[in-house]
């Protein structure tokens, strides 16, 4: 009897630690400190110092299926923003300064890329590690840099189509293919006119999200990943997924692209119509019948196997970070926005997602199950979301 009972509350120690839609849902009453968890992650960003070589071809993007082998990119990789970005985020928190000479350091691998005109991911690139330099230090070098990235992303934009292009990539599929990724860099073309004075950025980023407002969403506010548009009269071609489980699902992580572009694109322009799809993600979101108990979702919400498949946590901290934000634009349900995504931190916050494997935080991200790549491990984006979240949380109560 007594070998059963070991045997049963071994099984029992094995499952608590395998997120599933039915554990590690956390009362919401609980309540996770923002100060304290900003201390914590500062003190280990920097004690990871120590085990992260200063390598300009291995910036920090995964890890190996096991944890324990760093994957890194250069910096012509979409990524290659995050890490030199987190720095910055937890400098600005802790005014560390060892944090801030490894910002530096890491930035200065990623700033040739303010020049490249073969990508739109100019803004995770260039805009999360310089703009919160920029913001922190008020430097003037940090914000040169981002304002050459926006003139160079502008260069991507066809006013045929009114949108920026997003690939270069896979021209035997697709056009002009734009991707509801490519929200997330509008907020360094704002900031450009905000900082300049020159309204073309500003144009450039508006009508971008007013052609992804008209063309990306379905009737129940979910979006699709890729429109790809006739290069010469605009119209859509194609209503296409690469990363999603097929055509017609929600791909998470996209609808929390949706979700974070949107609200940001409100803070800009005070356009109704922007904040009113935000709020019609969250929506989608929130009261999504596949969304796990601890708010953690699928990697897709039409996944196949769903609760037998993988989750993203990157599209949780996105949406964490974007509900906080979006709760100070609509008071009627600020509490709500609030609440879920306090309940998304605390949940990331236990056992079963924190990770210990250098420089990361989070596990359980997935990259492109399509691809067959990046699949329930750490990923740099999901911990550069999970601090601008608490950074913003700590914003709310200050």
């Amino acid at each position: 009897m007594k070998v059963f009972i070991i045997y049963f509350l071994l099984i029992i120690a094995f499952w608590s630690c395998k997120p599933s839609a039915a554990n590690d849902y956390n009362n919401s009453s609980l309540y996770i400190n923002e100060e304290i968890t900003l201390d914590e992650l500062a003190k280990r960003a920097v004690n990871d110092l120590k085990s992260i070589a200063i390598d300009s071809m291995r910036i920090p993007r995964t890890t190996s299926q096991n944890l324990k082998i760093l994957k890194g990119q250069p910096s012509k990789n979409w990524t290659s923003g995050f890490y030199p970005g987190l720095l910055w985020q937890l400098y600005g928190h802790s005014n560390d300064e060892r944090l801030k000479e490894a910002a530096i350091t890491w930035s200065s691998f990623v700033e040739k890329e303010k020049f490249d005109s073969g990508t739109h991911d100019l803004g995770f690139k260039i805009y999360c590690p310089f703009g919160n330099a920029y913001k922190i230090t008020k430097n003037e070098k940090y914000k040169d840099v981002f304002i050459q990235a926006a003139k160079t992303l502008s260069t991507r934009f066809n006013p045929k189509v009114g949108a920026i292009r997003s690939w270069d990539h896979h021209k035997h599929l697709w056009d002009f293919p734009v991707i509801i990724d490519n929200m997330m860099n509008l907020e360094m073309l704002f900031e450009a006119t905000r900082l300049t004075g020159d309204s073309s950025y500003y144009y450039i980023a508006n009508e971008h999200a007013s052609t992804t407002l008209k063309n990306h969403f379905r009737s129940d506010n979910s979006s699709y990943h890729v429109i790809d548009y006739n290069s010469e009269t605009g119209e859509v071609l194609k209503r296409n997924t690469h990363q999603g489980y097929n055509h017609e699902s929600d791909w998470s992580r996209g609808q929390a692209w949706g979700l974070h572009g949107f609200t940001t694109a409100y803070r800009y322009t005070k356009n109704e119509e922007y904040l009113n799809q935000a709020i019609k993600i969250a929506v989608f979101i929130l009261d999504n019948k596949n969304l796990p108990k601890d708010k953690i979702p699928y990697w897709d919400y039409d996944a196949p196997n769903i609760p037998d498949e993988p989750r993203d946590v990157s599209a949780a901290t996105i949406t964490a970070s974007a509900l906080y934000e979006l709760s100070q634009y609509h008071s009627t349900n600020s509490k709500k926005y609030i609440t879920a995504a306090d309940e998304i931190l605390l949940n990331l916050s236990s056992d079963s997602y924190k990770c210990d494997t250098p420089p990361f935080f989070l596990k359980h991200s997935v990259g492109s199950v399509p691809g067959e790549f990046e699949i329930d491990v750490p990923i740099i984006y999901a911990d550069y979301f999970y601090v601008e979240a608490l950074l913003r949380k700590k914003k709310i109560h200050s």
